[in-house]
């Protein structure tokens, strides 16, 4: 059963930076796409980001030109920077990897901004 393990989450100042990351136990084939969610408190899970297996890349609006999404293909690895957090980015953070007849979820990591 592959597993992801998400860390990098904590406390932070707004304006700060912290960057996660996911990690698959082993190996994914087939993989479409490799996206991070994030859930806030009585809100529902919404897409942050997302890269495809061809390098197609999306961000949500309200994350553009502050958080940046990559992989680490060797390491079977998916890396969330985020830059000049706000306290709405306050969410536990979720690792997802869709793949062909799969679809793989991480426990989450909190993210909480504030001063």
């Amino acid at each position: 059963q592959v597993q992801l393990v998400e860390s990098g989450g904590g406390l932070v100042q707004p304006g700060g930076s912290l960057r996660l990351s996911c990690v698959a136990s082993e190996r994914i084939d087939s993989i479409i796409t490799q996206n991070w969610y994030r859930q806030a408190p009585g809100k529902e899970r919404e897409l942050v980001a997302s890269i495809s297996s061809g390098g197609y890349i999306y961000y949500a609006d309200f994350v553009k030109g502050r958080f940046t999404i990559s992989r680490d293909v060797p390491k079977n690895a998916v890396l969330l920077q985020m830059n000049s957090l706000k306290p709405e980015d306050t969410a536990v953070y979720y690792c997802n990897i869709h793949s062909t007849g799969n679809n793989y979820w991480g426990q989450g990591t909190q993210v909480t901004v504030s001063s």
